[in-house]
């Protein structure tokens, strides 16, 4: 979304109590950088949730496979209900800026959450981290673990035909750039694609991503980071493949029904409307909510506030509907 003449007013105000939780947090640099990122991925992982967390006291099981791609070996966690037979699945891709974050990282709660309140399994990918694997490597992993998860969907009592494409900031722009694979390789079927606050557009210029500049989490120069990471010089430029960044894709059409969601306070707003209303002006079925005062990441790191907690409110009627459950 490129609208660099636009007149940009001030940013929308955060919400009352997710302005008190983020002056409460730690300070943090305004804008992160590639310095940072090591220490960035030492913290998060520092938060991730063990296999016996994810058992939920013998709820679920959890088992580790790995798909083979063109960039080598893809590790794939599977958690799926203890004594369950066939289900319904989300194949998830986790966020951190294309450069830190795992398949097990703190984001990656809400998803293992909502599998468990529908009985899901689930399929979470560790695709590789750029600067050290630019595109086309993080997304050619996802698609890889997707195409793996599909051809042995019998083995893991999954549904081959309600598998739901799933992924939280730059994982729901992977997500998004998966789906778009698979439309366009005749890839393995998916019945929906579910983006938490996306990262969809390395160009960078919308007027929620110019308002955002050193305020909130994720700010426009990290965001600038993250996509220079992932794409280099070729950043914001004409050479930009749909499958690194959504935004660029020029047909929206034959997409399943997608669920989108972003907050009206951070940098991906404008990005993640247009994309709800390039698939509904291509004749397809969206789902948007725009959360007002929500800063990037708010659902997880201010879970406590009403506003987190009715975000996350209607996903599961929307998956319910959809997968018909």
């Amino acid at each position: 979304m490129s609208i660099t003449n636009t007149t940009v007013g001030p940013p929308p105000p955060f919400d009352p109590e997710l302005s008190a939780a983020l002056e409460a947090m730690p300070e943090l640099p305004g804008s992160l950088t590639l310095d940072l990122v090591a220490v960035m991925r030492e913290a998060n992982a520092a938060q991730e949730a063990t296999d016996a967390d994810l058992t939920r006291g013998g709820a679920f099981e959890v088992t580790h496979h790995t798909a083979e791609g063109p960039h080598g070996d893809v590790p794939l966690l599977v958690v799926r209900p203890a004594n369950a037979t066939t289900t319904a699945a989300f194949y998830y891709i986790h966020g951190g800026g294309m450069v830190m974050g795992s398949n097990r990282g703190p984001d990656s709660a809400k998803t293992f959450e909502l599998a468990a309140e529908l009985g899901l399994t689930v399929v979470s990918v560790d695709y590789r981290l750029a600067p050290e694997h630019p595109h086309p490597a993080p997304v050619e992993d996802c698609y890889a673990g997707l195409q793996w998860t599909a051809k042995n969907a019998d083995e893991l009592g999954v549904d081959p035909d309600r598998v739901v494409v799933a992924g939280a900031s730059a994982g729901g722009g992977l997500a998004a750039a998966t789906t778009l694979l698979a439309r366009d390789q005749g890839g393995p079927a998916i019945a929906a694609q579910l983006l938490f606050c996306p990262m969809l557009d390395d160009r960078n210029e919308s007027v929620s991503a110019r308002q955002m500049v050193g305020r909130g989490i994720w700010d426009r120069g990290s965001n600038d980071m993250g996509w220079t990471a992932l794409l280099g010089d070729a950043r914001g430029t004409a050479d930009v493949s749909p499958y690194a960044a959504p935004a660029r894709a020029t047909d929206l059409s034959n997409l399943p029904p997608t669920y989108l969601d972003v907050g009206s306070a951070e940098t991906f707003r404008d990005e993640v409307v247009e994309y709800a209303s390039r698939i509904w002006a291509a004749g397809g079925e969206a789902e948007l909510h725009v959360w007002p005062g929500g800063f990037h990441g708010f659902e997880l790191l201010a879970p406590q506030t009403l506003l987190a907690q009715t975000a996350g409110a209607p996903r599961g009627p929307w998956l319910r509907r959809v997968l018909g459950l």
